[in-house]
């Protein structure tokens, strides 16, 4: 899912933002590593990142959105957050999805254009081959905890985290009901993730993208966060305004977190990459709240009774100005 050109500049801070995790550590990233993928229209080619010392390490399974910029969505897409989660004690691993304009792949290629059941099913098969990583990256050779994994997605990729933690859709091919939930994943991220369909869709993204109109958040029971901008009205996709990326929270059952960030649009201040283009909302502190805050959710549920997530609630909303506001159920 794509967004329009730049046209706000950076922000002044004037918010109190959460207080940062452990000092960070130097970040190992190890691009392409190559996941043969029988059956897909090209092998699975993924970033792996992580601190260079230290054991144990969760997982982050990170997944694309779509955009303007032709490698954003791919491996090398995502570095505020990728960079950040792994200076801080994740292995974070990032594939390029059949949707990334970098593959170039012909429109008629099966699931074009937004391969929405291959993206899930691309989480799955890293971790059937977390074995082959280990051998491609052998610095990571026994230092990974598989028992404790996460997804993360911005926009489309929240859409593909959805379905992980147990969103279901029916498939407009063939009418049956698609349940991609993968049980190994702990907890998730999404971020600025699309809602509900039905109604809520504009007449051209029903036909364009017919698999957005059935999604159902009912049965999506994995700890999550969602994140959603107070000004991301997403107007291409949606007639309901911002309140639409609130629906993976709002419609599913707990234990759910929302984050509403204040004056965000669909970048969320620019977690997409450095510098971005099509980030209409440009705020380095917004992204370094979203850091942050995303980090200390994802460690306190890994790691039940960790105060991180409590701390950074805090932190938050101990701001005269604050960044934007949480709520959980």
């Amino acid at each position: 899912m794509s967004a329009p050109t730049r046209t706000a500049g950076t922000e002044a801070d004037t918010s109190a933002s959460p207080a940062p995790g452990p000092t960070p550590a130097p970040v190992l990233s190890v691009s392409p590593v190559v996941l043969p993928a029988p059956g897909r229209a090209v092998d699975l080619e993924i970033r792996v990142s992580a601190p260079v010392t230290g054991g144990e390490l969760p997982v982050i399974l990170l997944s694309h959105g779509q955009g303007h910029s032709n490698h954003l969505s791919s491996l090398n897409g995502y570095a505020p957050l990728a960079n950040f989660w792994a200076a801080h004690g994740f292995v974070v691993i990032q594939p390029t999805h059949l949707s990334s304009s970098t593959l170039n792949l012909p429109p008629n290629t099966p699931g074009a254009p937004l391969y929405w059941r291959s993206r899930a099913e691309d989480m799955t098969r890293i971790l059937d081959g977390l074995d082959a990583v280990e051998a491609a990256v052998p610095q990571l050779l026994g230092r990974l905890d598989r028992d404790r994994v996460a997804v993360a997605g911005h926009s489309m990729g929240g859409h593909t985290a959805s379905l992980l933690l147990g969103a279901r859709l029916t498939d407009p091919d063939d009418g049956t009901e698609v349940n991609l939930t993968e049980p190994r994943i702990r907890a998730g991220i999404l971020l600025a993730a699309p809602g509900r369909g039905g109604d809520a869709l504009t007449e051209t993204m029903a036909t364009r993208l017919p698999f957005l109109s059935t999604t159902d958040f009912s049965g999506m029971a994995t700890p999550a966060l969602v994140v959603a901008g107070d000004k991301d009205a997403s107007t291409h996709l949606t007639v309901r305004g911002p309140g639409w990326h609130a629906d993976p929270y709002s419609l599913s059952p707990g234990p759910k977190s929302l984050l509403t960030l204040f004056g965000a649009e669909h970048g969320l201040g620019g977690v997409s990459g450095y510098d971005v283009g099509e980030t209409t909302d440009e705020s380095p502190e917004r992204v370094a709240a979203l850091q942050r805050l995303t980090w200390a959710y994802l460690r306190s549920t890994l790691y039940p009774g960790d105060p991180a997530w409590q701390t950074a609630r805090d932190a938050l909303a101990a701001g005269t100005g604050p960044l934007g506001r949480i709520e959980s159920k």
